[in-house]
């Protein structure tokens, strides 16, 4: 299948404005001792996210993790000694695992307690709660 002269053009022309809106990494370091990966963007801002919430990382090993390559793009960071990869738009995004992992750590997030969250729950009950199922408009209309 041929590539027609408009489509490669239309195609440069996603890849510039995409650049021109998604930063590049120019370097990357993890720090062991706090378990942080820091990642310094073409702008000069730095991200930074823990191990534990980057799919791959969490039980690695600090030494595993000190060697970090930037690919060509800008956009990959790979940990060659544990053969792990992140497209650093989807990192900036929020999204920093697979659907199903992202989905673990959010059921794991919602069985958290803390004092805030009691707090937050003992003001929703006083005002009735959560609605039922199937009868949302009677319930805000209730209120």
């Amino acid at each position: 299948m041929a590539i027609s002269k408009a489509q490669l053009r239309s195609a440069k022309q996603r890849t510039q404005a995409f650049e021109l809106h998604v930063p590049k990494a120019v370097s990357a370091q993890f720090d062991a001792r706090q378990r942080l990966l820091f990642i310094e963007l073409e702008s000069r801002a730095i991200l930074c996210f823990r191990d534990v919430d980057l799919q791959g990382l969490a039980g690695a090993d600090g030494r595993d993790l000190r060697e970090i390559e930037i690919s060509p793009s800008g956009y990959g960071i790979h940990f060659p000694a544990i053969d792990q990869d992140f497209y650093l738009p989807a990192l900036i995004e929020g999204f920093v695992g697979t659907r199903s992992w992202m989905a673990e750590r959010g059921r794991k997030g919602g069985q958290s307690t803390s004092d805030a969250k009691k707090a937050a729950s003992r003001s929703n009950g006083r005002l009735g709660g959560r609605p039922r199922k199937g009868v949302e408009g009677v319930a805000a209309s209730s209120r």
